[in-house]
């Protein structure tokens, strides 16, 4: 379980494809400094399980499930990469409980430039819309944000200058992908409440089914 508040700005220093997976490894030393084989760690808003540490650098796994739900097939050597390791139980809840499981890739369709933020308005698939309300939290590329406006196709979030400097949305710009992940009490809250067989709200739009 993750907070979404990014603890260091990686860099991808390889992505090796082996068959239908991958092998990233990525440089982020504040990361490693406590990282044993087995720990996950965040990135990009993922959660991987480390294989490998060398140094600076850590290894993981990155299965075709994960490839095909998420935006790190487009990662290359010299990427920046969000990181963030597990929440201890002990912890401030700074942002808001993130498990590190994608839903979904969204794209940057606009970005209005202000003296101190951004604004960034971002296109989401139609199954998403629905977990996606004004002021609830969503995490974009591993980072805990505020929804400043849900709209039916995008959403607008509000970028500080910490943000624009430490994480990877200060970089990106207008069609660029980013990994989404709704809020995962709102997706049981939909569960708990949904009429057994009846379709879902957006599923006329996905062919999907209840």
């Amino acid at each position: 379980m993750f907070t979404g508040i990014v603890e260091e700005l990686g860099e991808v220093v390889a992505l090796e494809r082996a068959g239908d997976a991958a092998l990233l490894t990525v440089r982020g030393p504040l990361v490693v400094s406590d990282a044993v084989h087995g720990a996950s760690i965040a990135v990009n808003g993922v959660c991987l399980t480390v294989t490998d540490i060398k140094d600076d650098a850590f290894t993981v796994d990155v299965m075709r499930e994960t490839l095909d739900r998420s935006s790190l097939a487009g990662l290359r050597p010299g990427s920046p990469v969000n990181l963030e390791r597990p929440v201890r139980l002990s912890d401030r809840l700074g942002g808001h409980l993130v498990q590190g499981h994608v839903d979904g890739v969204g794209h940057i369709v606009s970005r209005e430039r202000g003296d101190r933020w951004d604004v960034v308005a971002v296109a989401l698939p139609a199954e998403l819309s629905r977990y996606v309300v004004d002021k609830g939290s969503i995490t974009v590329d591993g980072i805990s944000l505020t929804v400043v406006e849900a709209r039916e196709d995008a959403f607008t979030v509000a970028l500080i200058p910490t943000t624009l400097e430490l994480t990877t949305l200060g970089r990106k710009g207008t069609g660029d992908p980013v990994n989404l992940e709704v809020d995962v009490v709102a997706k049981y809250v939909e569960r708990f409440t949904a009429v057994p067989g009846a379709p879902r709200p957006g599923d006329e739009q996905t062919g999907a089914r209840a």
